[in-house]
């Protein structure tokens, strides 16, 4: 499969990525911070758990509005390694003929010429091409200048309606589209690639990471104040010992109770202590604190 690319369409992209990223990191979190203002500032005492809700989803929406911005690297170098196809006079022409016309992608009153210009670039493409050996997309969210007016949004716009047949030259509307295009065209394989690659990454809550935080933090306490136990009885100092389990009986009690899965609370080897150690410096460096602060 190649991406037939018009470096307006690069030119677009680098012209909007920062504006399209800082509304996916930022609106969420507004809208979430005027929802809880005004069920602070009008609601009831009913209401707290309605805030308590809204805060944590305020604090997780926008980290999966920041992680979803990681694939514009990835969509850049596909962009970019795709097939360049430059416009020449000719389309430029074209595209001024289509404007006086007032044929779509001209259609809507506003400027579309950079829409113009792709879409005549595409037909270039599928004019010198087999199609029946090389079938065509043309692939585009843009219903609004591409699709058919006042009517099924999947269906490319009357005026350009020509430039496809449906088989070897195809009219796609968003993801959905293309998802048909690739399984129509590659049937079995891409079914089998899709199964495979079918996967979705959320970042953890805050209320998660505070959680695993704490585990970390209890099992670790639990295996430190048993040491110093060890080294009290290596010792012979009957009564350090006692006052170490006099201090540390209550938290162990309740740790024994809250983790009693085997092997939850050790015995661990040395490097199963650094891979406690290690999540638990982690988790503190999200929470907010240095690199390898592992008090307890």
């Amino acid at each position: 499969m190649k991406l037939l690319v018009p470096p307006v369409v690069i030119e677009e992209f680098d012209r909007n990525e920062a504006r399209v990223q800082a509304a996916m990191t930022s609106s969420i979190a507004g809208r979430f911070k005027q929802i809880r203002h005004d069920l602070v500032t009008y609601g009831s005492d009913d209401d707290a758990h309605a805030v308590e809700v809204i805060e944590n989803l305020g604090r997780h929406l926008p980290l999966v509005g920041a992680m979803t911005t990681r694939n514009f690297r990835d969509i850049r170098e596909l962009l970019v390694a795709g097939q360049i196809v430059e416009q020449s006079e000719a389309e430029i022409k074209r595209v001024v003929e289509r404007g006086l016309r007032k044929a779509a992608p001209f259609h809507s009153g506003k400027n579309s010429v950079a829409d113009a210009v792709i879409f005549e670039l595409y037909q270039i493409a599928t004019q010198g091409a087999d199609l029946a050996e090389h079938p065509h997309a043309f692939v585009t969210t843009n219903h609004t200048d591409f699709s058919r007016a006042n009517g099924d949004k999947r269906e490319p716009h009357d005026d350009i309606a020509d430039a496809f047949d449906g088989t070897g030259s195809r009219y796609a509307l968003g993801v959905d589209g293309l998802d048909v295009v690739l399984r129509d065209y590659f049937g079995e394989e891409i079914e089998e690639l899709f199964e495979e690659t079918d996967f979705q990454e959320e970042p953890r809550r805050l209320d998660d990471i505070v959680a695993a935080e704490k585990e970390m933090f209890d099992r670790i306490w639990y295996h430190r104040s048993l040491q110093a136990d060890y080294r009290a009885e290596r010792e012979g100092d009957a009564e350090e010992l006692e006052r170490n389990q006099a201090v540390a009986g209550p938290g162990r009690a309740r740790v024994e109770a809250t983790y009693t899965e085997p092997g939850q609370l050790g015995p661990y080897t040395d490097f199963e202590i650094g891979v406690l150690n290690g999540k638990m410096s982690a988790l503190r460096w999200v929470l907010g604190s240095e690199w390898d602060f592992l008090d307890t």
